[in-house]
């Protein structure tokens, strides 16, 4: 039986689902799994957004979805398929940071300058349960690790380095054009 993924709600900063650490998924062939799964993928399908965390649809879950594509949001975003990680951990293959603008679905409104890693190597499941490891670099590669950080309870404003990094998205996108 497939299981047809719904279109959920996306939780917004200070609901306290956002603040939680998540629980591993040991499940894999579970309907509750299945669901969650097809939900996240629905839900970020309709979506300006390349990236959701399971926290942000109310399930304190360690999946997340990265699916870099350009759109009106991230105009230059490099174009991949969606890619399911669950139980994902990274280890930082280079030191060096940099910051960039990042945004998040639970914060409309607003950007931010966000210092993250360039290069990175992330260790997750599929949904079969499956072990796989993939390397990223850029944009990819922030956009995980604010997937992760939801998964830690963080949001992105938590890694700002200072307030004067914080803008509105309208000027944002006046900056972008």
């Amino acid at each position: 039986m497939k299981i047809q993924g719904k279109r959920r709600d996306i939780l917004q900063l200070g609901n306290p689902c956002l603040r939680c650490l998540a629980q591993p998924i040991t499940n894999f062939t579970s309907d509750q799994s299945r669901q969650l799964i097809a939900d996240l993928k629905a839900t970020l399908a309709s979506t300006e957004g390349v990236g959701l965390a399971a926290p942000q649809i109310g399930e304190s879950f360690q999946a997340v979805i990265v699916a870099s594509r350009p759109t009106a949001r991230y105009p230059k975003a490099p174009e991949m398929s969606p890619v399911c990680m669950l139980n994902p951990d990274m280890t930082v293959l280079d030191e060096r940071q940099q910051k960039d603008w990042e945004g998040c679905l639970s914060i409309p409104g607003i950007r931010a300058k966000v210092p993250r890693y360039l290069k990175i190597k992330v260790h997750y499941q599929d949904e079969q349960g499956e072990s796989h490891s993939i390397r990223l670099e850029g944009f990819v590669a922030r956009v995980f690790q604010h997937e992760f950080d939801h998964l830690q309870g963080l949001v992105y404003l938590d890694r700002v380095e200072t307030n004067l990094d914080i803008i509105s998205e309208s000027e944002f996108l006046k900056q972008i054009v």
